[in-house]
């Protein structure tokens, strides 16, 4: 590749983060996969054979700045720059609100929501300092439409969604770009683990799951070449997910149906 970008991918070691660092390192571009098992993560890359002058690998846990910076650091050191950011870390645990331990709030949260904020702020400075730079950050529906039996996950990425959307204003002026995007249900190992809990029904209410190469094209070919705010996926189901938010009572009162549809579903799947 003429011009390979030097990209930072979160969550490494499974789902779409392994798979977006496959994919950026085929393309020839420049990868610091992260991930907070290291161990893990370097059998992956030797099963993958990943040239090490091109992959990068690093312990990183998103929930602790100063990691970040190490992280940051790292990628300066080897290639001198930072040109893209995929925040594609998270965590889900199924459990409606009055049943789920407290500790679960601070899970979620810690992860979802300041591992995304404190990536994005230790980037950015380097992205502003550089001039140039493009943050994704990977939201869901989830954050646009309320999911009953996913509170806590919901509430994290409609504050992935919401930080995004502001932060957009705030680093155009320097050359820093910022993309949301916005999933439905994803085939990965995260949703496998949802088929067992009746409290997921509404992940499983639209029609074709995604694939991880669904995803692969919307970052590839739609976040990195054109750079728009924000990417929902499907757009039928993100138009639907908005207009649910718009109108939460309305939507409320078609919710036992989708959890039928998504019981029934989950059975078949």
């Amino acid at each position: 590749m003429a011009n390979p970008k030097v990209i930072i991918v979160t969550g490494c070691t499974s789902g779409i983060g392994l798979h977006m660092a496959c994919a950026f390192a085929k393309q020839g571009h420049k990868v610091v996969a992260t991930a907070r098992n290291l161990e893990r993560l370097q059998i992956i890359a030797a099963n993958a054979s990943w040239d090490p002058n091109q992959v990068l690998l690093e312990q990183l846990d998103i929930r602790s700045p100063v990691a970040w910076q190490h992280t940051i650091d790292r990628a300066i050191e080897r290639w001198g720059r930072v040109d893209v950011l995929l925040n594609n870390a998270g965590y889900l645990k199924p459990g409606y609100i009055h049943e789920l331990d407290p500790s679960e709030i601070d899970a979620h949260l810690d992860t979802n929501v300041k591992g995304t904020i404190m990536g994005s702020q230790v980037t950015a400075k380097q992205m502003v300092k550089q001039g140039s730079g493009h943050i994704i950050n990977i939201a869901s529906l989830a954050g646009i439409a309320p999911v009953p039996g996913l509170a806590l996950y919901a509430t994290s990425k409609f504050a992935v969604r919401g930080f995004s959307l502001s932060i957009a204003d705030e680093l155009k002026p320097y050359g820093v770009s910022v993309t949301v995007l916005c999933p439905d249900a994803v085939e990965t190992p995260m949703l496998e683990m949802e088929r067992d809990y009746e409290e997921t029904a509404l992940v499983f209410s639209g029609g074709k799951i995604l694939s991880v190469i669904d995803i692969e094209n919307a970052i590839i070919n739609r976040a990195m070449k054109r750079k728009p705010l924000e990417i929902a996926l499907p757009g039928t189901r993100g138009f639907l997910a908005k207009l649910s938010s718009f109108l939460p009572e309305i939507s409320s009162k078609a919710i036992g149906q989708l959890k039928k549809k998504g019981l029934k579903n989950q059975r078949r799947q």
